[in-house]
């Protein structure tokens, strides 16, 4: 029986990954890296420590990660101003809370974008049970620990709650940690989501999936 919701919230709830984007590669621009949005990819959902220092990486470039995150995130939050949620996103969370199910939000961002983000989607302060960042936890996506730690403080167990997310490593930490996911297909394709149990390109046509059908696989 589902009683719980976890969300990730970039490209599920808001589609802030063009900006995050944009600002680490104007972050490193500063520095004199020229770097393309495709090099970022590969570490979308595993939070921002990685989805910069995994770039840098590649290119050989060193950098201070603490300053040059703070930096990107100062970026972020000049170009997301006016940012608006993702088609579906307010609707879904209220049918959530009419069926009594508990809700949390498990994002691999740090504490600072998660918080500009949420509130750029106007929700009262309590609409989610459960708020998980990045810095609450070691190990990143696709490793579960952050789904694992939504549910504990959600007080249900794997088992009971859906996950909902839009990246390959995202699907890969729920699956992993025993829960049941729907994968949103605004980052990444069925294809290359194709460990997730359901599918849809956004919360609109999601919620079928708060009913009967989670025990079939579509």
């Amino acid at each position: 029986m589902l009683k719980g919701v976890i969300f990730d919230m970039d490209g599920v709830l808001v589609d802030s990954e063009e900006f995050i984007c944009k600002a680490a590669m104007r972050m490193f621009e500063e520095h004199g890296l020229y770097v393309k949005p495709e090099d970022f990819l590969p570490f979308v959902g595993a939070g921002e420590n990685r989805y910069i220092g995994g770039v840098a990486e590649k290119y050989g470039f060193p950098i201070d990660i603490e300053r040059d995150k703070a930096r990107t995130y100062e970026i972020y939050g000049e170009l997301v101003q006016g940012l608006e949620p993702l088609k579906g996103a307010r609707e879904f969370i209220k049918k959530c809370k009419e069926r009594g199910l508990k809700l949390a939000v498990a994002s691999a961002a740090d504490k600072v974008k998660v918080e500009v983000n949420l509130g750029l989607l106007k929700l009262p302060p309590d609409t989610f049970d459960v708020v998980v960042n990045g810095l609450d936890v070691e190990k990143k996506k696709p490793d579960p620990e952050i789904f694992l730690l939504a549910a504990k403080k959600l007080g249900i167990s794997p088992s009971e709650c859906l996950v909902i997310e839009d990246a390959v490593n995202g699907v890969a930490a729920a699956k992993a940690g025993g829960f049941r996911c729907l994968g949103i297909t605004t980052s990444f394709t069925r294809e290359q989501l194709a460990e997730a149990d359901w599918f849809a390109p956004n919360l609109a046509e999601a919620e079928w999936v708060l009913g009967d059908r989670l025990g079939v696989r579509s």
